[in-house]
């Protein structure tokens, strides 16, 4: 039996990891009582063909003691008893803002802030992240893109790494984006807004694009980024970095900055060792002012 336990920060996505599991064909419970699990594997790992794959959700809610977890996991190494842990996580502020959205109170937060609780809950589960087989970062992930990398990992079997990366197009004048890891710079290069019937389309348009990669400066900026984007990026895995945000920038963040970025992204899209994204944080927002 394949054996995943599920488990990460509270609002990180777990509920939803599991929904998709149970779509790629697992058996899956959630918040099962650390005390079960144990009894769990006894009944169902040794049955043949009635469950092939099982994926388990636990977690600090109900005020489960994850000292306990420690001791089970103990005693499924020492039983040899194969699994995998999943673990979800994200940043405070994101955690913080989705649980403004819902309205709902962590779970050890009692009466206090939702950051207290979210502090105590890192610190309680810090052990299942040192010894997690997966590290997902959801603080930037679109739910289609969770599943693609769930189905990487659990019904495609690649290779896997706990690095994503997203590439970020951004403008200047709107300033820097905060996660930034790695900032580019690329206003050195000719702007399409100065060419007429280039202003009002974006580096997602060919013609834009055809603009800013016929100059020989931008080719030659980019196969050095490539190079050193893959030189960094398998020292970040070694290092256990599992988000990294690459952002890219000109004056408004809507022809140069989002043609180099989706060049670097159609490059790392085509490696399977990290999930990749692209965003285009600012490409709408001149035309929103100019209206306004």
């Amino acid at each position: 039996m394949r054996l995943v336990i599920v488990t990460g920060m509270s609002g990180a996505g777990k509920s939803t990891a599991l929904k998709m599991l149970e779509d790629m064909g697992y058996f899956c419970v959630d918040n099962l009582p650390i005390p079960l699990l144990m009894r769990f594997v006894e009944l169902f790992g040794g049955q043949e063909g009635d469950v092939d794959k099982a994926a388990l959700g636990l977690d600090v809610r109900g005020g489960q003691d994850f000292s306990g977890l420690q001791d089970v996991l103990r005693e499924m190494d020492k039983k040899e008893i194969a699994y995998e842990i999943l673990f979800l996580d994200a940043s405070d502020d994101v955690l913080i803002k989705r649980y403004k959205e819902t309205r709902r109170q962590h779970p050890l937060s009692g009466s206090g802030r939702v950051d207290t609780g979210i502090a105590k809950e890192r610190e309680r589960i810090m052990f299942l992240k040192l010894k997690a087989t997966y590290i997902l970062d959801t603080s930037k992930m679109l739910t289609r893109e969770l599943k693609i990398e769930l189905d990487k990992i659990f019904v495609k079997d690649q290779h896997f790494c706990n690095l994503y990366i997203t590439v970020m197009s951004f403008g200047f004048k709107y300033g820097i984006p905060q996660d930034s890891d790695l900032v580019f710079d690329v206003r050195f290069l000719p702007n399409p807004y100065y060419i007429d019937g280039l202003r009002a389309k974006t580096g997602n348009d060919p013609e834009v694009q055809d603009y800013v990669m016929e100059n020989e400066k931008a080719r030659l900026f980019l196969n050095k980024l490539k190079d050193m984007v893959e030189f960094l990026i398998p020292n970040y895995i070694l290092e256990g970095k599992n988000q990294l945000v690459i952002s890219i920038g000109c004056t408004g963040g809507k022809h140069r900055s989002v043609t180099i970025a989706n060049a670097l992204y159609q490059m790392l899209e085509k490696q399977e060792n990290y999930g990749v994204r692209i965003e285009h944080r600012d490409i709408g927002k001149d035309a929103v002012t100019k209206r306004k």
